[in-house]
């Protein structure tokens, strides 16, 4: 009865260890991506900086896409699990939130935090867009991602009768898209330096007022 115990213990220090491994590439490829872009940064540099060797690299993640698409989706969720956002319990529960004000306040909390983890990666596939062909179908496929998600609220709003007059949940859903941007939150964070807050408040502000009735 002792060997499967051993065998176990072994398979789970493995996942372990692997799961290490792909947090330390992570870590040295979002720096990486980030300072450099995307097309500048070597598979070879990702692998010095997180501390492995190039196999165990490309044991792992065959091509630089397919690091880059990894490390984007972990930081856009925030863990491993295979759950896109649009299914995330925090989305959920903002949905069925019977109050039109807290249902977009708790789109736009869980829409920032995002952007703190994985705006700066996902301005990356947008600028390396236009040179890349894997960049332009992560960017392709995340724009479209966010605007069902960004759909999905503004449609339970509409269904509610919460929205203005005369908005109909396509065209809330582009407001949104725009104000609750990676690009909006690139040029407020990152280049004027907003704290969390202030882009917080300012981008429920803005959202309450362009999509609800007003008070």
């Amino acid at each position: 009865m002792g060997q499967p115990v051993k065998r176990q213990y072994r398979s789970d220090q493995r996942a372990a260890t692997a799961s290490a491994t792909r947090a330390r590439l992570r870590e040295a490829a979002t720096r990486l991506f980030v300072e450099r872009g995307y097309t500048a940064t070597k598979m070879k540099e990702i692998a010095a900086l997180a501390g492995v060797g190039e196999r165990t690299l490309y044991d792992a993640f065959p091509t630089k896409a397919a690091l880059f698409g990894h490390t984007l989706s972990v930081a856009t969720t925030g863990d491993e699990a295979p759950v896109r956002v649009a299914d995330r319990a925090e989305i959920r529960a903002a949905q069925d939130e019977p109050d039109p004000r807290a249902a977009i306040g708790q789109y736009l909390a869980y829409a920032a935090d995002l952007f703190e983890r994985a705006g700066d990666l996902i301005m990356v596939s947008v600028e390396a867009a236009g040179a890349d062909p894997d960049m332009r179908n992560a960017a392709d496929a995340g724009a479209r991602a966010t605007h069902e998600v960004y759909l999905s609220l503004t449609t339970s709003l509409h269904r509610r009768n919460a929205l203005r007059a005369g908005l109909d949940p396509i065209e809330a859903a582009d407001i949104l898209y725009a104000l609750a941007s990676p690009h909006m939150h690139q040029l407020l964070r990152r280049h004027r330096r907003w704290p969390v807050p202030a882009y917080r408040a300012w981008l429920e502000r803005a959202v309450c007022t362009e999509l609800l009735p007003p008070d």
